[in-house]
């Protein structure tokens, strides 16, 4: 006899909006605080809501699985499997984030020289109220930079400091980042680089410095909002640093 409803059971119905709607809050949370509906502190937890909502779609789906199985409930399988499909892409993802996250430490402001680190001039007028200080921190952040980020360090250039100037603006540029400021007697350009979807805004500046046998580069990379980058910072930094190289 079999006990197979052609019509699937409410709770697989739920457990797939459920997946549904978790997916739909992470792009929901980001989104929103890039066009200003909601502060990033919102749109993160959003994210988290969306997560943990994934998180239980999915322990659910699997139990519910085996239950639709060892029943015969064929009608609820393919939502069930659905769900799970979706749920199990929300987890994966913010999984990998997660891990990212760990893995590095929590700082936010990454310099290539940090006894003397790039001093921000225009930048400092357009940051809005609230955002994270441009002091750089040598006592808790420097130690942390160093052991996370060894390979971060000036870049000795082979040419003088109007070429490895005009080199950097056109890596700055190429690397999609938005030029504030770009003062060549001062040696010293200011880009900010956005997120794609909360938009969040990191600012950079480059000051380049004649030194024996060419110009001395550094770079340093400061986000705006936020405790840590999930290494954001550095990877930017790291980016302009091999591009600039590969030119040189």
């Amino acid at each position: 006899m079999n006990n197979a409803s052609a019509t699937p059971a409410w709770w697989s119905k739920a457990l797939l909006i459920g997946a549904i709607v978790a997916v739909a809050l992470l792009p929901v949370g980001a989104l929103g605080t890039r066009l200003g509906v909601w502060s990033f502190q919102i749109g993160l937890l959003l994210l988290a809501v969306g997560t943990v909502l994934a998180v239980a779609a999915v322990v659910l789906g699997v139990v519910a699985l085996i239950v639709a199985f060892r029943k015969g409930l064929n009608a609820d399988r393919s939502l069930l499997y659905a769900g799970l499909v979706i749920a199990g892409c929300v987890v994966a993802l913010m999984g990998s984030q997660f891990n990212t996250a760990r893995s590095v430490p929590p700082i936010h402001d990454i310099a290539t020289d940090m006894i003397d680190p790039p001093a921000f001039d225009v930048v400092v007028s357009i940051r809005e109220p609230g955002s994270n200080s441009l002091e750089y921190d040598t006592q808790t952040v420097a130690p942390q930079q160093q052991a996370a980020y060894p390979n971060i360090k000036p870049l000795a250039t082979g040419r003088d400091a109007g070429a490895s100037f005009d080199q950097a603006l056109e890596v700055l540029t190429g690397m999609g980042l938005e030029i504030v400021n770009a003062d060549r007697d001062a040696g010293r350009i200011e880009a900010t680089a956005t997120s794609f979807w909360f938009g969040f805004k990191d600012d950079v500046v480059v000051r380049i410095r004649q030194a024996a046998g060419g110009a001395v580069v550094d770079v340093r990379s400061v986000s705006r909002v936020g405790v840590s980058d999930v290494g954001m910072n550095a990877k930017r930094i790291e980016e302009f640093l091999a591009r600039f190289d590969q030119q040189n």
